[in-house]
């Protein structure tokens, strides 16, 4: 029974900008880092008519698109509106299991066509939020997510057991998840380009090129995926860690991180609305040894002003004669402001 939806929002950090600045739904943008250095995250689909992709170096995506636009990264911003997204997914299934920011998994029970379903999801969503999904259907997980990247943007496809394996056949290797870029390129240097290539190879033959994921490899690709769709796991801990342009062990240095820290850390928490009842402060020295102190009570902890007063107490117990190269803090024994339990999906 094809009772398993992907659904994966569409080029969804720059549909998020898009939202914001309407101007740029026409013009070719990218979401990434400012420097010519750094990476592009997303790109929107007028970039990619210039063959515009993530992970493209920023220089490269301007030498093939002079007029491209390019937005800051906001990650708070991104998870709001994936909040508001999933929210309302949500509602479809018995079983919802997010896998990231953008994309989620439903395991569907009831006899309803899965056709009108995707199209009610895809309704709702871009009516309450502005965002854009595309949604496979399948009777697997691997087909499910294969089937919501066929037709993009706001895409629907349903892959059959009868379909397969014929219609995967003129894929190209990449599309199966996996195989990721140093697999694919072992498979392409042998000449395998398209599924139907590696269809050809028995599965001893995959599983000695990648180990235990060729196996995976080698029955996915003819429809076979035993994988659940599980409950979002629960968040165990928050935190943020620095790593020191230089060496230190100057105590101003080490507390203005701390402070930093203590800061952001704050501010995770109120957009999360959780608490913390244990602090975990880690250290590396200049030697790259680890270590680490906690701090558990039954008070709650989630002002800045608590975790940095928590974590300089623990660090008088860790100065050594070594330099520390990384400082972090962590928090730990989460749960909600409004005492349920916690469980956060990114």
């Amino acid at each position: 029974m094809n009772n398993i939806l992907h659904i994966d929002c569409d080029a969804f950090y720059a549909s998020c900008e898009e939202l914001r600045y309407p101007k740029l739904k026409n013009h070719p943008m990218a979401v990434g880092g400012l420097s010519n250095k750094s990476i592009i995250t997303t790109a929107n689909y007028k970039a990619r008519e210039y063959g515009i992709h993530s992970a493209m170096p920023v220089f490269i995506a301007k030498k093939l698109c002079p007029n491209l636009v390019i937005v800051g990264v906001d990650k708070k911003y991104y998870k709001e509106k994936s909040i508001e997204v999933f929210d309302i997914i949500e509602k479809y299934a018995k079983i919802k299991e997010q896998v990231s920011i953008d994309e989620a998994y439903l395991l569907v029970e009831d006899k309803e066509n899965r056709i009108k379903k995707a199209k009610r999801i895809q309704k709702e969503v871009m009516e309450k939020t502005g965002i854009g999904v595309s949604i496979g259907i399948s009777y697997n997980k691997f087909l499910a997510k294969i089937s919501s990247d066929w037709n993009k943007p706001l895409g629907i496809k349903e892959i059959k057991s009868s379909d397969i394996p014929h219609i995967l056949k003129d894929l190209d290797i990449s599309k199966v998840h996996g195989l990721g870029k140093k697999s694919t390129k072992k498979l392409r240097n042998i000449g395998i380009h398209k599924i139907e290539d590696l269809l050809l190879l028995d599965e001893e033959f995959l599983k000695n090129l990648f180990g235990k994921q060729g196996s995976y490899v080698y029955h996915v690709i003819r429809g076979e995926d035993n994988r659940k769709v599980e409950i979002s796991s629960k968040r165990k801990s928050i935190g943020r860690e620095f790593t020191f342009k230089e060496n230190t062990l100057d105590l101003r240095i080490l507390h203005s991180y701390i402070d930093e820290i203590a800061k952001i850390l704050e501010s995770d928490m109120n957009d999360r609305d959780i608490k913390a009842y244990t602090l975990n402060l880690k250290i590396k020295t200049e030697y790259f040894k680890t270590h680490t102190r906690s701090h558990t009570q039954e008070v709650p902890i989630y002002k800045k002003e608590d975790i940095a007063s928590i974590s300089k107490d623990l660090l008088e117990k860790l100065i050594s004669n070594e330099k520390f190269r990384l400082l972090g803090i962590s928090l730990s024994n989460l749960s909600k402001n409004n005492h349920t339990q916690l469980s956060l999906f990114d």
